[in-house]
């Protein structure tokens, strides 16, 4: 059985962490033995150890840190990991160090970002290349950034993200997000459950909510759940704009299927995107979505796909105009749920993501 390291410079709540947990969950103990180091501790450790992964904290300073490369190798030797499989790029850079100090070490990386690296970056790429075994990007635009940064393409493959449409299986009466709100059975609830952070949108998101009000007579609801460091800024413009009548906030929330089977739609506003579970995982819930042409956004919603609309970034009457559409025309709002979920099995269903990203695995091992 194959010993893989995931490593991980901050374990917390986000989609990458999901991304780990998730893979844990289907390979280890059927294909892979897995194990986890990190930098920073939260959540993600404490889910890990509930799973009985052996976790280690790994002091990981910069990218070029040969004292935590050299620590990393003394780990995998300590546990024979055969793999490391890292997310970000100072993990990524320490895992490929690690090489000088166990040369049997395969280091796969997945690219979880589309964001262009400066030219000092892009050239210490080019220098760490020659290092890498093969890399992982989640979505399409985020296999041509990875080039223009400085890694072979030959060695990148495209593997989306993917969910388990079973665990995401249900109907709204499973729900008690309505009665926890106060909200009627018929009143058209959307839902956004982003990281209150600069690249997610909220400003414009709520800027297209006020002019939503203007323009349709339908009565609804945004539910904004999650937390961070623009969460008051937020509240403080929905109060400001009047809206605390169709905006909602409710903090950072575990149970993220509750809230999708209580919702309508889900909303993404961000302006930065790979591919996001948050998305996958509300279509695979059955909701229709409305998510901005950035990044990866568009591998997931498309004309192909019929489960929603793309809107311009930062765009208030894009975004509003799209809203009203899921509103006033219902047929379309089915029409779009049906779409969401044939997408998930044919797309981003978690068995093909499981048996993917194993084969790049092998790839890397018989390089």
């Amino acid at each position: 059985m194959m010993k893989v390291l995931y490593l991980l410079n901050y374990a917390g709540k986000a989609g990458t962490e999901r991304y780990v947990e998730t893979l844990v969950r289907y390979l280890n103990h059927s294909r892979v033995e897995a194990y986890f180091a990190y930098n920073e501790g939260g959540l993600l450790v404490e889910r890990l150890e509930e799973l009985g992964v052996p976790c280690r904290r790994l002091e990981m300073r910069r990218r070029f840190d040969f004292h935590a490369a050299k620590e990393l190798a003394g780990l995998c030797r300590e546990w024979h990991i055969d793999l490391i499989h890292c997310h970000y790029l100072r993990e990524h850079y320490t895992a490929l160090l690690a090489k000088k100090y166990l040369p049997e070490l395969r280091v796969v990386y997945t690219n979880h970002f589309v964001l262009a690296n400066n030219a000092i970056t892009r050239m210490s790429n080019r220098w760490m290349d020659k290092r890498q075994d093969w890399m992982i990007a989640v979505c399409n635009k985020g296999k041509e950034q990875l080039i223009a940064n400085g890694w072979s393409g030959e060695r990148i493959e495209v593997v989306f993200n993917a969910v388990d449409s079973a665990a995401w299986a249900g109907d709204r009466s499973s729900s008690t997000l309505r009665q926890e709100l106060g909200l009627p059975e018929d009143r058209f609830v959307m839902l956004c459950a982003s990281r209150f952070a600069e690249d997610k949108g909220h400003k414009y998101l709520i800027d297209s909510v006020r002019r939503l009000k203007d323009i349709t007579s339908v009565p609804f609801t945004l539910v904004l759940a999650g937390d961070g460091p623009l969460l008051e800024p937020s509240k403080a413009q929905v109060k400001a704009l009047g809206l605390e009548d169709c905006v909602t906030f409710i903090g950072f929330r575990k149970d993220i299927k509750n809230l999708y089977k209580g919702s309508d739609l889900y909303v993404n506003s961000s302006e930065h995107e790979a591919l996001s579970f948050l998305i996958i995982e509300a279509m695979a819930a059955g909701l229709p979505v409305i998510a901005t042409d950035m990044g990866g956004n568009s591998d997931i919603v498309n004309e192909e796909a019929g489960c929603g609309l793309l809107v311009t970034y930062d765009d208030p009457v894009s975004m509003s105009d799209a809203m009203k559409r899921f509103l006033e025309d219902r047929d379309f709002l089915e029409q779009c749920r049906q779409g969401a979920l044939r997408t998930i099995q044919e797309k981003f269903e978690i068995h093909k993501w499981v048996e993917q990203t194993y084969g790049v695995y092998q790839k890397a091992i018989n390089r």
